[in-house]
């Protein structure tokens, strides 16, 4: 588990997902100021965007991805469920879907950004529509 006090603000790390794309990832901090997603890669390229999460067994606590710029996402050739919260620009909650299984679309016009996250990472967080989650980095060291 992620102590909160150790949580900064804006700070991304790189690293390579195997296909010469670089992965930018962030934290997560909800409006409570809980760790919504400790290690939420960024989606933001045509061939991120398009793979997703297709090819893994599962989202561990912690992880997730953020799929921008979207406001559907689907489920299809996946083996886990997921929960999905759409955001805004200013990364306000328009939408949680809870529980999507597989071979499933969800989607909320005007969304800017898709957050998937491992099933029912949402109601453990209580995060629901109207929250602002906010980027932040994990301090290093100590």
């Amino acid at each position: 588990m992620v102590d909160a006090a150790r949580v900064t603000r804006r700070d991304t790390a790189a690293k390579s997902n195997g296909f010469n794309e670089p992965v930018n990832t962030i934290v997560l901090v909800g409006p409570e100021g809980q760790v919504v997603c400790e290690r939420c890669e960024i989606a933001d390229r045509l061939f991120s965007r398009g793979r997703g999460l297709l090819g893994r067994r599962q989202l561990l606590r912690g992880q997730g991805m953020l799929i921008r710029p979207t406001w559907s996402v689907h489920t299809a050739f996946m083996r886990f469920a997921i929960d999905v919260v759409f955001l805004d620009a200013e990364l306000t909650v328009l939408k949680v879907a809870r529980q999507l299984r597989p071979w499933r679309a969800a989607a909320r016009r005007r969304a800017h950004s898709a957050l998937e996250l491992p099933a029912g990472e949402c109601e453990r967080l209580r995060i629901d529509v109207g929250d602002r989650l906010a980027w932040g980095s994990l301090e290093r060291g100590r």
